[in-house]
This record gives C-alpha cells, sequence and structure tokens, in this order.
C-alpha cells in the first residue's frame, strides 16, 4: 500500500472495528509522523499561511539540510505535505485533505468518559 493510499483509507480510532487494511493505513500515517523533527515540520507549515521554502525550516529546527530534505520527502510521500517547485527552491504547505482526514483519525471523543 502506498503512503498516499494510507491517508485516503484511514478510519477514525474510536470508530467501528477496524479492518486489517485501515489498521495499517492508520499505521502508516502515525509512522510518517514518527519523528519529532516531523511532527515540528507540520506545526511549523501549520502556523504558516503561506507555503514555507525549505531554506527556511533548517534554521529553526538546526538540523542539516540533507535531514531536513529527508523528513520533508517522508512526509510529502506520506500525503501530509505538498510541495511546489518554484526555480531552484521547493515551498511546502499543510496538504488541507490530509490535515482534515488526520483530525477525523485522531478523534477520540467519547472514547475515554
Amino acid at each position: 500500500m502506498s503512503d498516499l493510499a494510507a491517508i485516503a483509507c484511514c478510519a477514525p480510532l474510536a470508530g467501528p472495528a477496524l479492518s486489517d487494511d485501515e489498521a495499517e493505513a492508520t499505521a502508516a500515517l502515525f509512522r510518517a509522523l514518527s519523528d519529532p523533527a516531523r511532527v515540528r515540520i507540520v506545526n511549523l507549515l501549520a502556523r504558516s499561511a503561506e507555503p514555507v521554502c525549505a531554506c527556511e525550516l533548517q534554521p529553526s529546527l538546526e538540523l542539516s539540510q540533507p535531514t531536513v530534505s529527508h523528513h520533508l520527502k517522508k512526509l510529502t510521500d506520506a500525503g501530509l505535505l505538498d510541495r511546489e517547485q518554484r526555480g531552484k527552491w521547493a515551498y511546502f504547505a499543510i496538504n488541507l485533505d490530509a490535515a482534515r482526514r488526520l483530525g477525523a483519525v485522531a478523534d477520540l471523543k467519547g472514547a475515554c468518559c
């Protein structure tokens, strides 16, 4: 299953029993977010009204350029980020559909009460 398919077929964790495919897709989504640097990237991009150049992320994350690129690729491959090439620079933004699905997957309302 591709990472993009994982975003498309995740089911809410508090919903009815997950099928094997839904459970695997949901796990793939969380694997994409399993690194603190990737969570910080998503946080930085979620706070920005405009796409952000990859070059602007490196100082905020205090990581090398190749490491930032690696994490951006993982998040983009998972469908969580949109990538736009502007000349030699790549700009990234949160994929709005993926953000909505992520919110739905993590919705545990009523599961603890």
